[in-house]
């Protein structure tokens, strides 16, 4: 643990650590094999949350230390999920869709109630974070775009967009600036993932039409 947490190295006045800078790249990589399509991705994603507990726990963010337990859950789950997915797509990898607008509604509602049941949580013990309400956003957020993720929706990667959108600043003010750096990049793949699974999504019905 002191290890992981050790700087790494200074750039513009900002002190990288070892596991900022491990965990999010490892993250970078789990995100790059989501939008191929990867069963990888998942055993990926655990590593980059175990490493980053170690990150979050140094900048004192209970929330981002919980969301990162989240994390190496879902990753169990979503393994599992990708696992027995997978033959549903002829070229082996996870078969996606858009969701339901029952799932959208589904999906809205646990993001939503989820973040005032934790922001409230977390102001009533403040100890837990200084940034209550970006914290549980983000938290709640992320346990839904993963949640989406192993479904195989399209839609995880607008939940993991409106994550970023909060994401970047909290990891910048909290001195994580290999985090911060990371959403910015993050985004950029988001964009690139969403046409992807888009185009994915047209591709069952295009086989069967005339030329």
């Amino acid at each position: 643990m002191n290890w992981l947490n050790s700087e790494a190295f200074t750039a513009f006045g900002q002190h990288i650590l070892w596991s900022d800078m491990l965990g999010n790249t490892i993250g970078l990589i789990a995100l790059a094999l989501g939008w191929r399509r990867s069963i990888l991705t998942w055993p990926a994603q655990f590593l980059s949350g175990v490493i980053l507990i170690a990150a979050y726990a140094s900048a004192q963010l209970s929330g981002g230390v919980g969301k990162q337990l989240l994390v190496i859950g879902v990753a169990l789950w979503g393994w599992r999920q990708w696992h027995q997915g997978r033959q549903q797509a002829q070229d082996g990898s996870i078969a996606v869709r858009f969701a339901s607008w029952k799932e959208r509604g589904l999906l809205l509602a646990g993001a939503v109630l989820g973040t005032l049941a934790v922001g409230g949580l977390f102001t009533l013990y403040p100890t837990l974070s200084w940034s209550p309400w970006a914290d549980a956003y983000i938290f709640v957020g992320t346990l839904v775009a993963m949640v989406a993720q192993a479904r195989g929706l399209v839609e995880f990667w607008f939940a993991w967009l409106l994550v970023d959108l909060v994401g970047v600043p909290l990891a910048f003010s909290s001195g994580l600036a290999f985090s911060g750096l990371v959403y910015v990049i993050y985004f950029a793949l988001v964009i690139w993932g969403m046409r992807d699974w888009w185009l994915r999504t047209r591709t069952p019905a295009l086989e069967g039409a005339p030329a």
